[in-house]
This record gives structure tokens, C-alpha cells and sequence, in this order.
């Protein structure tokens, strides 16, 4: 199946999920918390390693098989989300978070050498799951799935902002594609080293 397949289907998933989100929701219950995930994943930390996820995926990952990346990622930050909403965390947490952008750099300087798929989708997995801790223990009273259903769309969003970008390098820069995820690696390392500067 190709990869645009699968994400015309989570988009529409995702949409679904707005849709019964807000007409549950009509109380006002629900929509404080659904507007707080939409917005909580545009933190530069966080909407760096997202783009970079969706990036990285287009150039390692086989055609067919690009939307792993994402999927990880959004897998792992739910459940880690969920760990968080009770309390779990590390410490040095926000350390982490930005050290994952500088991870995410470095995966993309190096996306073009040959490797196992799996040791990627697996530092992806383990960087997801810090921001996952960090989205839960924001978590507002309000109510933790229309939460968690606000940044999931959003991250979603992002990894294909990602993934666009990462196409849009590979097609109209094709002779330059391999500086083009070096380029892009070593500028979302550098942004994660300032962060990690600042917290």
C-alpha cells in the first residue's frame, strides 16, 4: 500500500476523532482540554523532533514503508503521555526533551547510511516517550482524552509537514538530496544544542 494511503487514513481518523470529540464535548467539558493538546505540541522542542520524525523517515525508511516512522512516534508518545498524566517522569526531563532534537539531527545527517530500519524507529520510540512524559504531566483537569486527542493531531500534522518536506527535498532537489538531509540534520541539531542551552 503506499505511504500517501496511509495517511489520507489517519488524517481522516483523525477528523473523526475531532468530529466526536467536540460533539461530546458540547458541555465545555471536553473542549478546554482538546484546544490545550492541539496547541501544546507547537513548543519549538516539540515541533522540531515531530518535523524531524517525518523528515528523517522519508530519507531512510523504503517508500512503502515511510509512515513507520511517524506511527512510532505517536504510538509511543500516547503511552508515555499516559504514564505521565499519573505522575511518571524523569529526571532532567526537559534536558532530555532537547537533547532528542540534537538525537534527531544526528539521525538525519546520517539517514542515508545503511542501517537497520528497526535501531531508527527505536531511538524514535525512546525520544517519543520523553515528550510523552512531558505532554501528560501538562495535562489539563479538564479531561486527558480530548487532550491527548488535541496533540495527537497535531503531531500528526506536523510529521507530515515533515514528510512534505523530506519529499519536497528528494524531488526537486534530487542531485542535492543527500546535502539537502545534512543540511536539514545539522540545523535541527544546532536549534537542539540552543535549547538544551536555555533550559
Amino acid at each position: 500500500m503506499k505511504p500517501t494511503c496511509h495517511w489520507k487514513r489517519l488524517a481522516a481518523t483523525a477528523l473523526l476523532s475531532l468530529a466526536a470529540t467536540a460533539s461530546q464535548a458540547h458541555t465545555g467539558h471536553g473542549t478546554s482540554g482538546l484546544y490545550e493538546g492541539l496547541l501544546h505540541p507547537f513548543g519549538l522542542d516539540h515541533l522540531l523532533a515531530m518535523v524531524a520524525v517525518g523528515a528523517w523517515s522519508v530519507s531512510a525508511l523504503p517508500a512503502d514503508k515511510v509512515w513507520r516512522g511517524p506511527a512510532v512516534f505517536m504510538a509511543s508518545l500516547v503511552i508515555s503521555a499516559v504514564a505521565g498524566s499519573i505522575g511518571m517522569t524523569l529526571p532532567f526531563l526537559e534536558h532530555l526533551i532537547s537533547l532528542s532534537v540534537v538525537q534527531f539531527g544526528t539521525m538525519l545527517v546520517l539517514s542515508r547510511v545503511q542501517s537497520k530500519p528497526y535501531i531508527g524507529l527505536t531511538l524514535i520510540a525512546v525520544a517519543a516517550a520523553m515528550h510523552g512524559l512531558a505532554h501528560g504531566a501538562e495535562s489539563p483537569e479538564t479531561g486527558f482524552v480530548a487532550y491527548a486527542i488535541g496533540f495527537l493531531m497535531t503531531t500528526a500534522v506536523l510529521h507530515f509537514g515533515g514528510v512534505a518536506l523530506g519529499v519536497a527535498v528528494k524531488r526537486y532537489a534530487p542531485v542535492s538530496a543527500w546535502w539537502g538531509d545534512r543540511v536539514l540534520g545539522l540545523a535541527f541539531g544546532s536549534a537542539g544544542i540552543y535549547l538544551f542551552s536555555q533550559v
